[in-house]
């Protein structure tokens, strides 16, 4: 049958290049485009590989030891369910071996269309379909030999070994190559790959994509300057250059040269007369690519299959980026650092300066620039790759606008009273917290209040009062010890006490007080309120000296008279009345029937608005 060749690229391992009967390897140089492609095609239905090109036995189905079958799938054995190795295939085949109790060759391809005295790669992708699980983790390793031979089958070209590949947890494709030479007058040689261990529980592999290319040198391409690759902006087109072929002689000891040109990168053009190791370029106005066809002959030029490529040399030419898209300018209420900014694609960078031309460059490679200080400032683009600058810069302005000063307050005001909170800011607009709308809001609750201030530009503050209440004075009690006056509020503050409402005092005990009726004051020393109580200060004296000498010449119970109901009795300490008063005023100057009576304690009962008090006071001569 005839198997699918197709051209697929392959990424290859550079290591050394080995002789005849080296171990496997790569190509350490330059490749040509494959000249032989095996990936065993696409489909749901197994085929059978062309007669000649195995000694083992097809299967339609799962392949037992010594069968063969391919396929695209892998389900059988407790094998790896995987896919073929081929990229973008639909249902990709690849070839199954299940190997045979004899060690022995396996698969033959001859390989067409060669060029004498020409060195090319041989690679191949192999997998060991068993599960490093199955066969209770002791499975047989897959173990490959590949060989060239040239056509007659009887020298050995090149020859390698795979060594054991044990089974692997999941399915994985490993890649393998030889490189080798052929030799005068051969142009085909023969592919043979050799199972170096025998069958049983393992060694069970899949083979995909075997491929052939050309094998030459490592070739770069480099302009006056070293350089492998150009970037040119395009405002600075025309441009021509001189590019030189640089072969590390790896392979072949001469060299022919053919340059080629491209616009994408995938088609390529042999340029015409240019056949040598250097090569000067037209002057490019688009994207240009170069690569240099070589082969040890001028003869294998012609041939794909007896020359190898170059790497590529790219003359990009980088389109002039638009200046970029400003995000708008900016108007900030106060000085806090804000900012501009602006909009370019992906790839381009933004450069900030402070003149639409020339000037300082202010910040490089960023899309914003913060600033604090008002102004227009200029952003340019650049492209990030070949540093191709925007014909034009684009202005952005930030303008600060002033905010209202504002003061936050604390203020008291009187219970029961209204006070007036004021913005202390003139000619904005007025938000406050009560709803008011003017500058000013009247209000008689303590508590938190706000202001918004706006002035035209927009800009606002926020102005806060905190209100507290200063409660009025409330009595609680008077009482009277002894001589003094005792004065308890029901709240608290900051008050002062008065016995007159004239002379106020801090101190809320009045000392040494004569009895009577007074009025009494309490006031909050702000102002916020006075209250007053009368009280009937009496108190009964501890002793008297009617000695004439104007000073305490009297027993004198004042403020007696101030009672609804009173009595007086005085009694010396036998017992004897020595006076008595009812409803009136009361003062006794010591004598009983106008007669001084002596030094000594006498005893008292007095009965005030029912209540009877009793004791004993000292006359003293």
């Amino acid at each position: 049958m005839k198997f699918l060749r197709k051209s697929i690229q392959i990424v290859l391992l550079c290591v050394s290049i080995p002789n005849a009967f080296a171990q496997l390897g790569f190509c350490n140089g330059n490749s040509g485009d494959p000249i032989f492609i095996e990936t065993f095609g696409e489909g749901t239905n197994n085929v059978a590989l062309p007669l000649g090109t195995t000694t083992y036995t097809y299967a339609n189905s799962a392949p037992n030891d010594g069968f063969y079958t391919v396929s695209s799938t892998t389900n059988w054995y407790g094998w790896h369910n995987t896919l073929d190795h081929t990229p973008n295939d639909t249902n990709g085949r690849s070839l199954i071996v299940n190997a045979d109790f004899t060690a022995g060759e396996f698969f033959r391809q001859t390989i067409n269309g060669l060029c004498e005295n020409t060195s090319y790669e041989f690679s191949s992708w192999l997998l060991n379909l068993l599960p490093s699980s199955g066969c209770g983790g002791s499975g047989i390793p897959i173990n490959v030999k590949f060989q060239i031979w040239d056509i007659t089958d009887t020298n050995l070209l090149a020859s390698g070994d795979t060594g054991n590949i044990a089974g692997t947890p999941n399915a994985i494709w490993e890649q393998f190559g030889l490189t080798f030479q052929t030799l005068p007058a051969q142009t085909s040689v023969i592919l043979k790959m050799i199972n170096n261990g025998v069958g049983g529980c393992g060694n069970d592999l899949a083979i995909d994509d075997i491929v052939f290319k050309t094998c030459g040198d490592n070739i770069v391409i480099e302009d006056s300057q070293s350089n492998a690759t150009i970037m040119v902006c395009e405002n600075d087109t025309p441009f021509a250059t001189q590019l030189t072929a640089n072969p590390d002689f790896s392979i072949y000891t001469t060299h022919a040269y053919q340059w080629q040109e491209s616009t994408d990168n995938t088609i390529w053009v042999d340029i015409v007369g240019e056949t040598y190791q250097s090569y000067i370029t037209p002057n490019i106005n688009t994207t240009t690519y170069y690569r240099v066809k070589v082969a040890e002959d001028a003869v294998n030029l012609a041939n794909p299959q007896c020359s190898s490529l170059s790497e590529v040399f790219e003359i990009r030419v980088i389109e002039v980026p638009e200046a970029p898209i400003s995000n708008g300018n900016i108007e900030n209420c106060g000085n806090d650092t804000q900012s501009v900014s602006v909009t370019v694609p992906a790839d381009v960078i933004v450069n900030w300066y402070d003149a639409p031309s020339g000037g300082n460059l202010l910040l490089s490679e960023s899309d914003s620039y913060p600033t604090n200080v008002a102004g227009t400032y200029y952003a340019e683009a650049v492209t990030s790759n070949g540093n191709c600058v925007s014909n034009n810069r684009t202005a952005v302005s930030i303008v600060f606008y002033p905010v209202p000063v504002v003061v936050d307050e604390e203020l008291t005001f009187c219970e029961g009273e209204d006070i007036t909170l004021y913005a202390n800011v003139q000619n904005m607009t007025y938000l406050w917290s009560t709803g008011d709308v003017i500058s000013q809001t009247t209000v008689n609750t303590s508590g938190i209040y706000t202001v918004i201030v706006t002035n035209g530009n927009g800009c606002s503050a926020t102005k806060t009062i905190t209100l507290t209440q200063i409660d009025n004075p409330v009595i609680g009690s008077v009482e009277s010890e002894g001589t003094d006056i005792i004065i308890s509020t029901a709240n608290t503050g900051d008050f002062e006490y008065s016995l007159d409402g004239i002379n106020y005092q801090l101190n809320p005990v009045f000392n040494t007080i004569e009895g009577g009726l007074y009025t009494i004051y309490v006031r909050e020393r702000s102002g916020c309120g006075v209250a007053s109580i009368e009280y009937l200060h009496f108190w009964v004296p501890k002793f008297f000296t009617p000695n004439g000498d104007t000073e305490n010449d009297t027993f004198n119970l004042k403020g007696i008279e101030f009672y609804n109901h009173s009595e007086v009795y005085i009694f010396d300490r036998y017992g004897r009345l020595l006076i008595s008063s009812k409803n009136s005023p009361f003062a006794w100057d010591g004598t009983f029937k106008n007669q001084p009576l002596p030094m000594s304690d006498y005893w008292y009962v007095i009965n005030i608005d029912g209540q009877e008090l009793k004791g004993h006071f000292t006359l003293k001569r």
